[in-house]
């Protein structure tokens, strides 16, 4: 299993830890921005990472059925586990705002779901993905993720499994630091773009 210390290595050689001035899907402002698909656009870098979440996964979850993803972060490292696992996987996308299966995939009934996602930061997609599991009257086993830079604070009451956890201050708009004004924000996230 990778440790901390190599994991952060691997984050910052595929540049997929970012400074700056971030606006976050949640809404939320951040100095630091997690960019998974830097990481996951160099396979050979994160096969590491991928295989010792695995390893965390297995050691935690029995009998999982499926795997699903929010799209668009979750869609290839949920795939990559899935690969790895020998496990189906599946993705939701939003539609109107709000997260639906498409593509004729399907939960079904009594079905031991994984939800997989890239970053959680407020846990606000995974537990959208959550209702879709529900909803079927599936199982949900809980969560997994490459990075929980959740500080604690997400909204999820299961237990997640992530490779890294990163500790990085978020904040509302009306509360920024000095240093944060200063600094023109982006929104590198696929929420919402138009």
């Amino acid at each position: 299993m990778l440790s901390y210390k190599d994991s952060l290595k691997i984050l910052k050689e595929t540049n997929a830890l970012l400074d700056g001035h971030f606006i976050l899907s949640s809404g939320l402002r951040s100095p630091q921005y997690v960019q998974c698909a830097q990481l996951l656009s160099k396979p050979y870098k994160a096969e590491k990472f991928c295989n010792s979440l695995a390893e965390k996964i297995v050691k935690e979850f029995k009998n999982i059925d499926l795997i699903l993803s929010p799209a668009m972060g979750g869609i290839v490292i949920g795939y990559e586990l899935g690969r790895i696992l020998k496990k189906e996987t599946i993705f939701s996308e939003r539609v109107n705002k709000k997260f639906e299966l498409r593509r004729g995939f399907q939960i079904l009934k009594g079905s031991n779901v994984l939800i997989v996602e890239d970053v959680i930061t407020t846990g606000k997609s995974c537990l959208e993905c959550s209702e879709l599991v529900k909803a079927s009257e599936g199982s949900l086993l809980g969560f997994a993720c490459l990075i929980d830079r959740s500080n604690g604070k997400s909204k999820i009451s299961k237990k997640i499994i992530s490779q890294v956890q990163i500790n990085i201050p978020t904040y509302n708009e009306r509360e920024l630091p000095a240093n944060l004004i200063s600094i023109p924000a982006t929104k590198p996230g696929s929420r919402d773009i138009k």
